[in-house]
């Protein structure tokens, strides 16, 4: 099956029951004759855009935004000051600690930012770990990041 229509699949899976893993959602495609990976379904879900709200049933459930730019980056915006607990740094490193299971949601929201001083990030299930091109702009950065979660 083709990517096209795999992540199709994942829409429409996401948006009819509340998934809250990748293996869950994984589990979901391969019952459907799609057979993937874990690593797949994460290259979709960072594709797709999709982030974790509140579930009904579930604590969390991917979503996905549908709607033009100036939304999404308000409800990146909410989402990012929701799900941050805490902004660290050393040295040229910025430490986010999210919400369970909010680290790629924060990631998306920085990548979102552009910021030309950021080499790049990792995200894990409470954590993003951001990687800044000098220890003088990490500082710079860390006090943006801070102004988004007041």
């Amino acid at each position: 099956m083709h990517r096209n229509a795999r992540q199709q699949k994942i829409l429409e899976i996401i948006s009819s029951k509340e998934i809250d893993t990748q293996e869950e959602l994984c589990a979901e495609l391969n019952k459907l004759n799609f057979n993937v990976t874990q690593a797949t379904i994460s290259r979709d879900i960072k594709d797709l855009k999709l982030y974790k709200i509140s579930g009904t049933t579930k604590k969390y459930k991917y979503a996905c935004f549908e709607s033009d730019d100036d939304s999404i980056r308000n409800r990146m915006k909410t989402l990012f000051r929701e799900c941050v607990q805490t902004i660290n740094y050393a040295n040229n490193i910025i430490v986010i600690k999210t919400m369970r299971g909010n680290g790629s949601t924060a990631g998306m929201f920085v990548d979102s930012l552009q910021l030309k001083e950021v080499i790049g990030s990792v995200a894990g299930d409470d954590t993003l770990l951001i990687v800044v091109d000098s220890n003088e702009n990490t500082t710079l950065i860390t006090e943006k990041l801070k102004e988004y979660i007041v």
